[in-house]
């Protein structure tokens, strides 16, 4: 019998899954069993992220926004809202730029347009701009703007049909 020990580091298999699940979330034309693999990636990657030593706030806001997406982007508005709820308290208390924070209220406004809660996506997605605001970085503000148009052009198809 063959002892084989395998070695990996938890920060290797978290940056591995996260890049993989954004590989997902970026292709149009997903099968139902990517759509899966996608949602057990990002656990996987959170989870991996939760067992470096040295892990941030910043880790986990990120982790938690990338889950809400995966989960917005699946249709389940209720686990979406739940990330994007503990990304929000994550990043807030612990302070951290306003470009996680944006991206957080984001998060939300996307779970609530999922969940057809028009008044809430609203709210979500000025407090979002509001945080762009303050972002310093040009690069990261120009990211976050063109987040934000996708998510109100997904706004005004979702609540136009209503």
């Amino acid at each position: 019998m063959n002892n084989h020990v395998i070695t990996f580091s938890h920060k290797q298999v978290a940056v591995q899954c996260f890049n993989k699940v954004w590989d997902l979330l970026e292709k149009d034309d997903r099968t139902n069993l990517e759509d899966e693999e996608m949602v057990h990636m990002c656990h996987t990657s959170f989870w991996h992220w939760t067992q470096v030593e040295d892990h941030t706030e910043q880790n986990l806001s990120i982790g938690y926004w990338q889950l809400s997406r995966v989960y917005a982007m699946v249709g389940n508005g209720e686990q979406a809202l739940e990330y994007a709820q503990r990304c929000i308290a994550v990043s807030i208390d612990a302070k951290l730029a306003p470009f996680y924070i944006a991206y957080a209220y984001e998060a939300m406004s996307r779970a609530y347009t999922i969940l057809k809660q028009k008044e809430q996506a609203q709210k979500c997605l000025e407090l979002a701009n509001e945080y762009t605001k303050s972002v310093i970085v040009e690069e990261s503000k120009k990211l976050l703007k063109n987040d934000l148009k996708e998510l109100m052009r997904l706004m005004d198809t979702t609540f136009s049909k209503n």
